[in-house]
């Protein structure tokens, strides 16, 4: 005998919902958030962006500090509109975005508050995702 499991709610994702208000508010700042700071890369007003690189990982990459960090912004950009056109894996690369920026800034050993900073963004890009996952399973969207 099989059990047959009852499909989740949709009422939690109605439009006045706090779960589809939570979904909806984590999916415009994980949009905005990488795309502003992808092209703040090319522009250079928040910060000196080449500070928050590792030697060691500037070591690895062909090209200068500036020219890896031009890269980089490409890399959130693409992320940024991930999330926005497929929210399920788009959280997961901001998810590893952030891992691989915790883990540059540790290794430097500077900026531990950024660090942490990025370890509470890295949290809401998975619950982003968990929460895209349950709505995709419920309503296909």
């Amino acid at each position: 005998m099989t059990t047959q499991q009852s499909p989740a709610p949709t009422s939690q994702w109605a439009t006045n919902s706090p779960v589809e208000q939570a979904f909806f508010l984590l999916r415009t700042v994980f949009t905005i958030a990488p795309i502003a700071f992808g092209l703040d890369k090319f522009a250079g007003l928040l910060t000196d962006w080449e500070d928050y690189l590792a030697p060691w990982i500037n070591d690895l990459v062909p090209g200068s500090a500036h020219q890896a960090m031009l890269a980089v912004g490409v890399i959130e950009i693409v992320a940024g509109l991930a999330v926005a056109l497929a929210p399920r894996f788009g959280a997961l690369l901001v998810a590893a975005w952030l891992a691989g920026i915790i883990l540059n800034l540790l290794t430097m050993g500077e900026y531990y508050d950024v660090a942490l900073r990025d370890f509470g963004l890295l949290v809401g890009a998975l619950a982003l995702a968990l929460l895209a996952r349950a709505r995709h399973s419920a309503t296909g969207r």
